[in-house]
């Protein structure tokens, strides 16, 4: 069965990483790694802004931290502010670990000492940004930010959510909730991929 997403998704912005266990163990070509937006929805399984803001600001963050080269997946240490548990970090680290290969103590143990990507990824970090990411090879770093509320919502979206919730919305109004809330998430994605005042990056 064919599968079938928004129309919007095949045109959002592609993050193209290099990862050397994949080089090493021959899954793609050169180790080069092409992530899409669908790519992350089908992990979260949703699409929503914190998804979406999660793929753009590891995209941006990775940009600024690797201006001359593909970012090395598994070569990344990543640090969340908020703790493990709190509002959607999870979410949001879940999509770093597709994107860096960052893992707490769950990841890849690695191969004859190399290709290790445990120990990579920490949370509740004193840092004055929502995430840091540093590069084990030179220990360089940026922090970054997503400021969400830069791109609100049509308020309509609330209003609709709780309708949907308990199963009184008509069919007309469950579809209009999805159209208001992808709305969002298009813009995000196709209008402010790369506006630095909503994806905050800081050396």
């Amino acid at each position: 069965m064919q599968m079938h997403l928004p129309e919007f998704f095949a045109a959002s912005p592609r993050l193209r990483v290099f990862d050397p266990l994949a080089d090493f163990l021959g899954a793609a070509q050169d180790g080069v790694f092409e992530y899409v937006y669908a790519d992350v929805v089908k992990l979260a399984g949703h699409s929503c802004p914190t998804v979406a803001s999660a793929f753009l600001l590891t995209r941006a963050a990775l940009a600024a931290l690797y201006p001359q080269a593909l970012a090395q997946r598994g070569s990344i240490r990543v640090e969340l502010r908020g703790a493990r548990l709190e509002g959607v970090n999870g979410v949001f680290a879940s999509v770093l670990t597709l994107l860096t290969g960052a893992t707490e103590d769950t990841g890849f143990k690695g191969i004859g000492g190399h290709f290790d990507r445990r120990g990579l990824l920490f949370f509740g970090a004193d840092i004055p940004a929502q995430m840091r990411l540093t590069r084990l090879d030179s220990g360089e770093s940026v922090d970054a930010s997503a400021r969400l509320d830069r791109v609100p919502g049509d308020p309509h979206t609330s209003q609709l959510m709780p309708r949907c919730l308990d199963g009184s919305a008509s069919p007309e109004e469950a579809n209009r909730f999805r159209a208001l809330w992808q709305s969002r998430v298009r813009a995000l994605l196709l209008e402010h991929a790369d506006d630095p005042a909503v994806f905050e990056i800081l050396h």
